[in-house]
C-alpha cells in the first residue's frame, strides 16, 4: 500500500517534535509585510526575521509544513515534477545546533522505515557547496565529511567528486561519486540567487541537496539532457527532494560577505516529491492526493491536459482560501490565469460530466483535516462567479478563433486582438493554435501589439498624476495624507491581509479600494474612524525619505500590488513624535510607504476625518469613500 501525503507530513512534524523542536502553522500564502513577493514561495520566508537574529516566540528550534507557491512554474506545469502549489516540510534552528545534527537527522528521518518516509539509502545522492572564488567563501568541507560518515553508517561507499557547473557535470559524469560539489549558481541559497545578486543586508549561505535516484541502472537518461548523467540532470532519473541551507552570511556595504550574529539552519523538503520518492514513482501526480482530482478527468484526455487541471484547481482552492480573489492585476492576476486555463480544459474535455465543483468539494476533504480553514462555501462561490464569467465572453472568442483557422490561418496580431476584445487567455490561445490545428504563432509579433498597446494606454494617461490624485491642491495634499491613515486603520482593525488595490483622491474626496472580503460593520467603521482622528490630533511628523527600492522594501513599506518601482523611491513615514529627517525611527513609525507626494508636514494639518461609504467594488475588494471637514 502506497503512503499518503498526510502519513509523511504527520511523520515528518513528530520527528522533530521529538528532537525539540516547536511545530508552528503554515502562515498564509500571502505574505504579510514582506512587499518583495506576491507569494509565500518558501517555508523560510515568512521566519526571515528570526533569521536574521530577532527571537522567535516559540524559542530556538521550529518546524512546520508550509503551504507555498511559486507562479513561475505555471508554464512547466503538465510533466511529471512541476506543480504550482506545494508544501514545503521545513525545520529551523535559529543559532542552535548546525551542520552535524541537521544533516544526521534529516537522513534518518528520510531512512527511517517506522518513523520516516523509509527510503533506501542507495537511492540517495547528495550535493555541497563548491565554494567561491569571486567572494572567497570556501568548500563546504564539513558537510562532506558529515556525509561520508551518514553512508558509511549505512555500509554504503561515499566518493566525494568536484562537478563545479552543472555543464562540468554533463561532461565529467558521476564516476561512482556519491557526493558531488557544485558551484554558487546550484548550491548557494539566498531569497536573490547568487552572492553577486544579493542586496545589501540580505542573508544566505551554501547548501547541501538530497536527491532521490529512480533509475540506479540509469537507463532513463537521454544525450540531449548532457553526454552524461548527474544529480543536476534534467532527464528525469533524479528529483531533489530536500535542501539544509546553512545561512551564516550576510552581504556588506563593498559586496563582500560577514558572518551573521548567528547560524542558522533552513531546511526545506518537497512534500509531494518525498511522497513520490517513498513510493518509488517518480510521477508527482500519482501521490495520493491527486487520485480525488484525476478520477473526474475523461480517461481519454492528455495526460498533460489532466495534470494542468489538477495542478491549477488545486492551487486555486488554496488561493481563494488564504483571501486571493481573481482580479486584473498582482496576485489576483495570477490566480485569475490559473482559474482561466483550468476552466478552458474543462471546456475542451467536451464532457458534460466533467464539473470542477466537484473536484473542488473533493480537493476540500482530502485536505480539510491538516486544514481546516478550507471550506466549501468560501471557494466554490468564487470560482462560479469567475467561471460564468469567464466563459459567456471566452465561447464568443473562441467561435472567432475558429472562424480564423477555417480561413486558413492566425496570427500573433489576431491572438492579441482576441485578448483584448474578447478576454481570451493568449497563453491558451497559443496552445489552442497548435493542438487544434497545429499552428505554430508568431509570438513576436504579438508582443509588437501588446507594446504598442501598452504605449497608447500610457500616452492616454500622461496627463494624470501619480497616486490617483485629481490636483495638487491645499484640500487634496490634506486628503492625500488621510489616505495613508487609512490604510493602516484598515489593516490595524481588520487584518494584515488588507492591501491597497487602488485609489482616487480629488479635492472633495477619497476614493480607496483595498482587498477585504466582507462588508465593514458600523463598528469596524467607526474604530477606522477614531484612529484616524487619534492620529491627527497628535500631530505626528510626516516625513519624505529617498532611498533604493531595496531598502524601502526592508522596511516593510506599504505599495500597490502589481506596481513596478524604480530602483530608486520615494517613501513618506508618518510619526513618531519627534521623528525628524535626520532621525525617521522608521521603526516606530504608524504608517510607511512608498509614495510621490504631496503631503503635509504634520498630520494636524488634515482635519476631521469621516466615512462617507464603504461598498463592493469587485471580488473580494471593497471601496471607501471618505471627506475631511
Amino acid at each position: 500500500m502506497n503512503i499518503t501525503v498526510s502519513e509523511i507530513r504527520k511523520r515528518y512534524l513528530e520527528f522533530f517534535k521529538k528532537r525539540g523542536h516547536v511545530i508552528i502553522p503554515s502562515a498564509s500564502l500571502v505574505p504579510e509585510n514582506d512587499p518583495t513577493t506576491l507569494f509565500t514561495g518558501s517555508g523560510m520566508q515568512p521566519l526571515l526575521p528570526y533569521l536574521l537574529g530577532a527571537p522567535h516566540p516559540e524559542g530556538k528550534r521550529i518546524a512546520d509544513s508550509q503551504k507555498s507557491f511559486r507562479a513561475e512554474d505555471i508554464d512547466e506545469v503538465g510533466d511529471n515534477r512541476h506543480t504550482t502549489f506545494f508544501e514545503m516540510l521545513g525545520n529551523w534552528s535559529f543559532g542552535d545546533y548546525f551542520k552535524e545534527e541537521q544533516l544526521t537527522w534529516v537522513f534518518e528521518f528520510l531512512t527511517d522505515k517506522a518513523e520516516g518516509a523509509g527510503l533506501n539509502p542507495a537511492n540517495l545522492y547528495v550535493t555541497v557547496f563548491a565554494g567561491d572564488k569571486e567572494t572567497g567563501i570556501p568548500r563546504d568541507e564539513a558537510s562532506v565529511e558529515i556525509w561520508k560518515k551518514l553512508f558509511g553508517e549505512k555500509g554504503i561507499e561515499a566518493d566525494y567528486l568536484e562537478l563545479g557547473s552543472t555543464e562540468e557535470g554533463s561532461e565529467k559524469g558521476m564516476r561512482g561519486g556519491r557526493i558531488f560539489s557544485y558551484d554558487v549558481k546550484k548550491n548557494w541559497w539566498s531569497r536573490s540567487g547568487i552572492p553577486a545578486n544579493m542586496p545589501l543586508g540580505e542573508p544566505g549561505g551554501p547548501d547541501s541537496e538530497i536527491f532521490y535516484d529512480f533509475d540506479p541502472s540509469g537507463k532513463t537518461h537521454k544525450k540531449e539532457f548532457g553526454k552524461e548523467c548527474h544529480p543536476n540532470c534534467d532527464c528525469g532519473r533524479f528529483l531533489e527532494i530536500g535542501n539544509s541551507v546553512f545561512m551564516e552570511y550576510k552581504k556588506k556595504e563593498n559586496g563582500s560577505f560577514e558572518k551573521l550574529a548567528q547560524r542558522n539552519v533552513d531546511f526545506g523538503g518537497g512534500l509531494e516529491r518525498i511522497t513520490a520518492a517513498a513510493n518509488h514513482n517518480p510521477d508527482i501526480f500519482s501521490i495520493d492526493v491527486f487520485e480525488p482530482i484525476l478520477k473526474y478527468l475523461p480517461s481519454n484526455l492528455p495526460i498533460r491536459n489532466k495534470r494542468i487541471i489538477a495542478d491549477h484547481t488545486r492551487a486555486m482552492v488554496f488561493l481563494i482560501a488564504d483571501g486571493v480573489r481573481p482580479s486584473n492585476k498582482g496576485a489576483g492576476y495570477v490566480l485569475r490565469r490559473l482559474m482561466r486555463r483550468a476552466m478552458i480544459y474543462e471546456y475542451m474535455t467536451s464532457d458534460p460530466d466533467l464539473n470542477l465543483i466537484s473536484v473542488i468539494a473533493e480537493i476540500v476533504r482530502k485536505y480539510r483535516d491538516a486544514y481546516p480553514d478550507l471550506q466549501e462555501e468560501t471557494i466554490i462561490p468564487v470560482y462560479d462567479d469567475e467561471n460564468k464569467k469567464f466563459l459567456a465572453a471566452f465561447k464568443n472568442g473562441l467561435k472567432e478563433f475558429d472562424k480564423l483557422i477555417e480561413k486558413g490561418g492566425i496570427s500573433g496580431k489576431d491572438i492579441f486582438n482576441l485578448f483584448s476584445t474578447y478576454g481570451l487567455p493568449y497563453e491558451s490561445a497559443f496552445e489552442f493554435a497548435k493542438e487544434r490545428a497545429g499552428i505554430e504563432i508568431n509570438k513576436d509579433e504579438f508582443q509588437k501589439e501588446m507594446e504598442r498597446h501598452r504605449e497608447l494606454s500610457r500616452t492616454a494617461s500622461a496627463g494624470a498624476f501619480k497616486g490617483g490624485l485629481a490636483d495638487h491642491s491645499e484640500k487634496t495634499t490634506r486628503l492625500h495624507t488621510a489616505h495613508h491613515l487609512l490604510l493602516k486603520a484598515l489593516q490595524i482593525v481588520l487584518g494584515t491581509h488588507v492591501k491597497q488595490r487602488g485609489s482616487n483622491i480629488t479635492s472633495e474626496r477619497l476614493r480607496m479600494d483595498f482587498s477585504h472580503d466582507a462588508k465593514m460593520t458600523e463598528e469596524q467603521k467607526k474604530e477606522v474612524e477614531r484612529i484616524v482622528n487619534e492620529k491627527i490630533r497628535e500631530n505626528l511628523p510626516v516625513l519624505r525619505n529617498e532611498m533604493s527600492r531595496e531598502e524601502a522594501e526592508r522596511l516593510y513599506a506599504e505599495h500597490e500590488f502589481g506596481q513596478k518601482y524604480p530602483d530608486r523611491v520615494s517613501v513618506y513615514s508618518i510619526g513618531p513624535k519627534g521623528a525628524t529627517l535626520e532621525n525617521p525611527q522608521f521603526e516606530r513609525a504608524f504608517s510607511i510607504e512608498f509614495c510621490g507626494g504631496p503631503h503635509v508636514t504634520h498630520t494636524g494639518e488634515i482635519g476631521d476625518f469621516r466615512i462617507l461609504k464603504e461598498e463592493a467594488s469587485a471580488a473580494g475588494v471593497r471601496r471607501i469613500k471618505a471627506i475631511i471637514e
